[in-house]
């Protein structure tokens, strides 16, 4: 099942977007560490691509740091591209995006050249928090839901540096499935655009793989990792649902109940220190997916042939 969500604010906010970077110097692009591929919005690299970014690896501090620095390797060896990670509410690291955003951007700066900067990201990546800690006061609208920010708006961190804060946006197509659910597993994405309980059995088939112990050290199921790695993931979830008291009359496992505290434990770090996707993973994904956009795209040519064949229109 494929997720999408693109809300009609969305749309504004491609549309701010577009008549913004004309005069934008450096990009702000913030990302969730626990899946910096996925949260990489291939829309904003469009309206965008000509400008230098700064990639906001946000959240470091509930991911995985040894994937952490196999995605700043992968970010930083872009052209254009500087990538940095951290907790976007601790102050020092956050206001070392300043001296970033003026080391892609060099000539920028003082009161006759002023440096304008785009910060944008997906939806709950905590770019509102970033915003908060930078200017040292509340001036973007935090929360655990996607959404939350839903119009542009201008802060002056210097007198000599702006930044424009735009709504989390997504893209109109998630073509990566996978994408679709790490959003979905992050809480990138509204709730009504996607089955938790498919959600949460991906989430657990990547956590099977390469955090089972996390997932014993939680839920203690008595489970060995080579056992735990070998079950079903409806399994698994049965089993969470049963030791987390998530059952019903006649003592049947409400699955959604179980699937909303496996997905509660991975966006509170609960389970611990968690990286969904790996730069190998990513791309893998990403060549699949465009190998099954080729093939849509040339069966829905085949089938337009067809048509112009049987109604006997000539190609001009």
């Amino acid at each position: 099942m494929a997720i999408q969500w693109f809300p009609g604010h969305m749309h504004l906010t491609k549309k701010a977007i577009t008549e913004r970077i004309k005069d934008i110097d450096v990009v702000i692009e913030v990302l969730d560490a626990r899946l910096p591929g996925s949260s990489a919005n291939p829309l904003l690299a469009e309206l965008t691509g000509h400008k230098p970014t700064l990639k906001v690896l946000n959240k470091q501090d509930v991911a995985d740091p040894a994937r952490t620095g196999l995605w700043l390797d992968w970010y930083n060896a872009r052209t254009d591209t500087r990538a940095v990670a951290l907790d976007a509410s601790e102050p020092a690291p956050a206001r070392k995006l300043i001296d970033g955003c003026h080391q892609l951007a060099p000539n920028r700066g003082g009161m006759a050249k002023p440096m304008r900067v785009l910060i944008c990201g997906v939806p709950n990546v905590g770019k509102s928090t970033l915003i908060n800690t930078l200017s040292n006061k509340r001036q973007a609208k935090t929360g655990d839901e996607a959404g939350i920010t839903k119009l542009e708006q201008r802060i002056t961190l210097a007198d000599d540096f702006y930044l424009w804060d735009t709504p989390g946006m997504l893209w109109p197509r998630i073509s990566v499935v996978e994408s679709g659910y790490n959003l979905a597993a992050s809480g990138a994405v509204g709730r009504n655009a996607y089955d938790e309980e498919l959600v949460a059995l991906e989430l657990l088939r990547r956590l099977q793989a390469h955090y089972a112990p996390l997932l014993e050290a939680r839920y203690k199921l008595g489970l060995a990792p080579d056992a735990m790695a070998g079950m079903r993931d409806d399994e698994l979830l049965e089993a969470i649902g049963k030791k987390r008291g998530a059952v019903m009359s006649g003592g049947r496992v409400n699955l959604q109940k179980a699937a909303e505290i496996v997905m509660t434990d991975f966006r509170t770090a609960t389970l611990g220190r968690i990286t969904l996707e790996t730069p190998a993973e990513f791309e893998a994904w990403q060549a699949a997916a465009e190998l099954r956009e080729a093939e849509r795209t040339a069966k829905k040519q085949a089938r337009e042939d067809r048509k112009k064949k049987g109604s006997g229109i000539r190609e001009p």
